[in-house]
């Protein structure tokens, strides 16, 4: 068994993590796959299409991950592209604990289950992706280490706050990611 060590001497990280071996990253653009690669993403790593990025305690977060929070970072869906597997994505949506009351759609690998993006009523036009996803583990280090911890309040107490972000007990707007760069 071969075990993926990041010395941090190269500028991308790209380990075999599931069953595709294609992920790729340049400066303006990174691949997302699915566990078994029946599915991949190719997102913006910078602005206009790289919105924001942050931790999310919420809930769903929580119950969707099957974990404790989730890193997510939102990208403009004109930014967005399908390289492939787009007919294979699953969508299951509702309302019902969403916080704001919007509707909220998770996009899943139709065949191994992986949650590669949501998208809510509340965000028009913008898709959430997670950043467990991305080939090149190294940007969850570089552009695309959070910026907000949001629902907060929900956060288990074992896990402490993330050093450096701006710490939220509700969902985070636009206004407050813009105050950050004030």
């Amino acid at each position: 068994m071969v075990v993926a060590i990041d010395d941090k001497t190269t500028a991308t990280f790209i380990p075999l993590s599931g069953v595709a071996e294609d992920g790729w990253s340049t400066e303006d653009e990174a691949t997302a796959t699915c566990l078994c690669g029946t599915v991949q993403l190719v997102f913006p790593t910078q602005g206009p299409g790289l919105v924001d990025r942050f931790l999310c305690h919420c809930a769903d977060c929580r119950k969707i991950s099957s974990s404790m929070f989730c890193s997510n970072f939102t990208v403009a869906d004109s930014h967005l592209r399908h390289a492939r597997g787009k007919e294979d994505i699953k969508v299951f949506r509702q309302s019902r604990t969403i916080a704001t009351g919007n509707d909220m759609a998770d996009h899943f690998c139709g065949h191994c289950g992986t949650l590669l993006y949501r998208v809510s009523s509340g965000l028009p036009g913008m898709s959430i992706l997670r950043i467990g996803t991305v080939d090149d583990f190294r940007l969850a280090e570089t552009k695309l280490r959070p910026q907000v911890e949001q629902f907060v309040g929900t956060r288990a107490a074992w896990l402490t706050p993330l050093e450096g972000v701006m710490q939220m007990e509700r969902m985070h707007t636009r206004e407050d990611i813009d105050s950050l760069h004030k």
